[in-house]
This record gives C-alpha cells, structure tokens and sequence, in this order.
C-alpha cells in the first residue's frame, strides 16, 4: 500500500571526499582525452590514500596522450578542490599511472562497421528520474544535501569560510505529507576543520549554510541539529580514508528517491551507456515532468554490449499523470534516437565537458553554455505537450 506521509533521508558528499577526489581526477582525464579527440575511448580509476594517487585503465585515444599530461591532469584537480595539507598535497603526493590500450575484443564490438552502427561500450541497465518537489526538478533531500555542501565550498574557496577543510558531509532527512516535502525533521553535517575549532565553533560555521538553502520554514529543531558529532574531524581526506572512483553513486544521481542500474559514471567516455544513458534517461524524464505530464516520472533503459538499439524502454510516471505510458515510451523513442550514437550527438557528449560534473551531483544542475550538463535542458517541452494534447 503507497504510503504519503513518511520520512525520507538522503546524503551528500563534498568534492574533498575522497571517493569525489577520486571521481574528479577520474573525470579530469577524460577531459584530457576528449579534448584531443571527441572519439577517444576512456576508462580510468583512480585511487587515493595518504600522499599517494594512482590512475589505471583503458583508453584509445588518436593521439598521444602522455603519462606525465595524466599526472598534471591529476595534481591539476587535486589543487583546484583545495588539497595542500602535510599528508595529502597536490604537488607533493606521488603520482602513478597505470593506463594502457583499450582491449580489441570490447573495441569491436563497440565500433561501428560497414552496416553496424555503434553499439554500447556494455550491458547494464540505467535509470532517469525527475519529480517536481524543486525547481530543478530534483528530490529534495538530496538537492538540499548537495547545496549545503556546494555553498560552503564557495565560500572556502572564495576565503570566506576559515578553518573549515575540503573534505565534508551532509546528511538531509524531510518530513513529507501527501507526498509533499513539508520541513527538515533532522540535517547532519561533518566537516574537515583546523585544529583550533571547537565542534561549537563549526557549528556555528555551518549553521548559516544549512538556513540558507532549506526553504523558509523548514529549518530542523536545534536538537535535530548534528554538526560533526563525533567532536573533532582534523585528520580528513585522503589521509582519514582511502578513495575510489565510482563509490557514490547514489550521491551522484538520485539520493535513493529513484532505481538505480548500479553503474558509476566518472572516469568513462560517453560510448559507455553507465554514462550516456544515465544522462539521457534523466533528460527524458525532466523533460516529461517540465512539460506538465507528471508530477513524477522514471524512465529505464536496457542495453547489451556491442548492440545499438535499447533492449527495452520503461515508462512509470507513478500514478501522477493522465497520459497512456505506452504511447509516452513510444513518443520518446520517436523524439530521441536512443542508440549510443544516438545520445552522444543528441545530447554533444563528445567534449571535455565531466570534471566538473563529479560533485554536487549529476542532475538538478543548470546547463552551461559550453555544453556541460546539456542533459538537463528541456527543450522536448514543446513536443511532448503537442504530442498529448497539453497545453
């Protein structure tokens, strides 16, 4: 039985993480490859740990790429987040790469030859999502969570937040009636700190950060209100904990709120379907939300390695909209060309356009005029609406 009135939690995490640093540098040398040639294939991870970064994985790439571009790439993201500490320093952190060829055997099924078009870089199965609790068209927990934590890297980089360190969390839990988010019942927020602050001093650091981004209202009781309760977070980053590309997920897409096929996105070119259908699954679903067909809406695709058509299309707008579900799949396979060629040029993926997506989450942000975050557009407004008859 659908149960309306509920309370529901979602994490964030800060690009000092270091599963984000780890995404960052991922996504950086993607950029590194795209920006030499938008048909590069790329597949790195990266691993940190106290003064120490390793690359590994797969690429193609026409032109060379060398391992020390790989390493400036990567010292290059780590002091852009703001990492120049005693056991994590961007300049003084060793540096390994380990990346080689792609294999023959995925380059051919994924190639396109003669009369096969390309196909998908593998299996998998990925998941869009959209609803309209905010005006990015975003779950709200997970929205605010991100926020938090975005407005108060801004203000570290910009000066204005002394004594607070790269590497933070944020934790939001909403109370929800009639399926409306209604108030904060409860916001955790842990955050890296000179040695000097007291958790007293933190919070009252982060407090202004959370009052800001939750709606008029909605701010938790003071109770309700955990900042950095275990008492002291000095030692963070990569020196606290050892970090992986890929580990979050859930942090990058929908909170827990939506499905989710289980594939990372950084550190992969746009032929991965992890990546690309991800993306456009999302834009589909913003669209069909935007355009007033649903209040809610998830879409899922399905695909094999090495072939171009989508196995399946799943529509669930959740008993939110008037429309048949069925058509709508059809109209958006009419709109879109959902093949990995298709979604590349739809959406221009080809380019350097991913390290700045590895945090803060790859949804719920504002196109760039660039052609970054180009899956959130909602230009199929016009077209969806013609083609139910909305107005």
């Amino acid at each position: 039985m659908h149960k309306s009135d509920f309370l529901f939690t979602s994490e964030s995490v800060s690009e000092g993480h270091p599963d984000k640093v780890c995404d960052r540098v991922s996504d950086a040398v993607v950029d590194v490859y795209l920006g030499k040639d938008p048909v590069s294939r790329v597949a790195v991870e990266t691993l940190v740990t106290t003064n120490l970064i390793v690359l590994a994985g797969e690429t193609r790439c026409s032109q060379e790429v060398s391992k020390e571009e790989l390493e400036a790439a990567a010292r290059q993201a780590v002091k852009a987040i703001g990492y120049d500490q005693e056991n994590f320093h961007w300049e003084k952190s060793e540096v390994q790469v380990h990346v080689h060829s792609q294999s023959a055997d995925i380059a051919q099924g994924v190639d396109s030859a003669g009369n096969k078009d390309e196909g998908a870089g593998d299996q998998g199965i990925m998941f869009g999502y959209a609803c309209n609790e905010t005006d990015v068209l975003m779950p709200a927990p997970i929205h605010y969570s991100h926020q938090i934590l975005k407005q108060m890297a801004d203000a570290r980089h910009a000066g204005k937040l002394p004594g607070i360190g790269p590497d933070s969390k944020s934790q939001v839990t909403l109370k929800y009636e009639a399926d409306k988010p209604v108030r904060a019942t409860s916001v955790v927020v842990s955050t890296q700190h000179d040695e000097g602050l007291s958790q007293d001093d933190v919070r009252e650091l982060v407090r202004p950060f959370i009052k800001n981004v939750l709606p008029d209202g909605w701010m938790c009781p003071e109770d309700e209100l955990y900042v950095n309760p275990t008492g002291k977070f000095v030692i963070g980053g990569p020196d606290g904990d050892a970090g992986l590309t890929g580990r979050k997920i859930i942090v990058d897409t929908y909170g827990g709120a939506a499905p989710h096929g289980g594939g990372a996105f950084s550190g992969k070119d746009p032929t991965k379907v992890d990546r690309s259908a991800a993306y456009i699954s999302r834009y589909l679903a913003k669209n069909v939300v935007a355009a007033g067909l649903a209040n809610a809406c998830t879409i899922q695709l399905a695909y094999a390695i090495g072939v171009s058509k989508p196995l399946s299309v799943y529509v669930n707008t959740h008993e939110t909209g008037h429309i048949n579900e069925d058509k709508l799949a059809s109209v958006l396979q009419e709109l879109v060309d959902l093949s990995p060629r298709g979604i590349r040029e739809h959406l221009q993926l080809s380019r350097p356009i991913y390290e700045r997506s590895a945090a803060y989450g790859h949804f719920g942000r504002i196109p760039d005029a660039d052609g970054g975050f180009s899956w959130e557009r909602t230009d199929l407004v016009g077209d969806l609406k013609s083609a139910f008859g909305a107005s």
